[in-house]
């Protein structure tokens, strides 16, 4: 009777809980707004699934592997991770729980770094889950690999709002992987001085219903290319539309597409200063609304079809 009496109650998780980088934090700390927790790490095992994680001071708090539901928000100060040594920043795998393909995932206000001796591999890496939204999220030194790399086993939507991504290899790479797919709204995307592409689609490894999206009021500048997008025969399609892009100076190709699954549209974008402007190959279609700015390149290129005004 007394061991069914008093039997220890399971601690609950928090629907909020906080981080600090001052002397305050402590992961020994139950995270509440009193006594926050010093990492990402320490707070998510104390915080509920579909929670949030906010950060109360700034601070460095450290990489994060996310298996739940969860919301991380540093808008009121800064937060940032570093991931240098070839390691990632936030990694969203849920493909070991019970429910995989399910979480939903916001990252706000947060800065990642993979500056170091050894660069930082992703920025940001998404495996496994329902959704991920990233907002208000500076992405640097990710020269192992992308600064937002989303390549998901089942079907998943990444969206991107006023993200800024630069001095990386790719900015960002959509990969489904298996019966994955991919649908992707970014808006005010600033992605520069990246050594690989600063936008790539690309459904090679997917044998799903591939990649669709839609990418508004962005600037790519100074990367090696500046959007790819490849969709083989054998492949899913990569369909989608850049609106108000500006693709401007980067050393290889504008927009480049390749592949009979790839189809995109262009409309009130300018393409200038690269060393091609529109390259498409192997049955690839680039098409225009004719409002593009197509000029000043090394080569112009041609678009594809003509589309009716919108």
């Amino acid at each position: 009777m007394a061991a069914f009496g008093f039997a220890a109650p399971v601690s609950a998780q928090a629907t909020r809980t906080w981080v600090s980088g001052g002397i305050d934090g402590d992961d020994v700390n139950p995270c509440s707004r009193t006594a926050p927790c010093k990492t990402f790490a320490g707070a998510i095992s104390k915080t509920a699934a579909g929670g949030e994680i906010d950060c109360l001071s700034p601070g460095g708090f450290g990489t994060l592997t996310i298996t739940k539901s969860i919301t991380i928000d540093c808008s009121g100060t800064y937060g940032s991770v570093l991931n240098s040594g070839g390691i990632n920043g936030f990694v969203i795998n849920d493909s070991a729980t019970a429910t995989p393909g399910t979480v939903d995932v916001i990252l706000r206000g947060v800065s990642i770094n993979g500056a170091g001796t050894t660069p930082g591999l992703n920025g940001i890496r998404f495996i496994s889950g329902r959704s991920l939204v990233v907002e208000n999220v500076m992405i640097q030194n990710q020269k192992s690999g992308n600064g937002i790399s989303f390549q998901p086993q089942a079907a998943a939507v990444l969206h991107l709002e006023n993200v800024t991504i630069t001095n990386g290899n790719n900015g960002v790479l959509v990969q489904p992987t298996g019966l994955g797919s991919a649908r992707v709204s970014a808006r005010h995307l600033r992605i520069h001085n990246n050594s690989g592409a600063g936008f790539r689609a690309d459904t090679s490894g997917s044998g799903s219903t591939g990649v669709r999206f839609t990418l508004e009021d962005t600037d790519l500048q100074q990367n090696a290319n500046g959007v790819q997008f490849n969709g083989p025969p054998t492949a899913a399609d990569v369909r989608g539309t850049l609106t108000r892009v500006n693709v401007s100076n980067n050393s290889g190709n504008g927009i480049a597409a390749s592949g009979s699954r790839a189809v995109v549209a262009v409309t009130d974008s300018t393409i200038t200063g690269n060393a091609i402007g529109v390259v498409t190959s192997a049955s690839a279609v680039v098409n225009t609304y004719t409002d593009n700015a197509l000029s000043g390149n090394a080569s112009d290129g041609v678009f594809g079809a003509a589309l009716p005004p919108r």
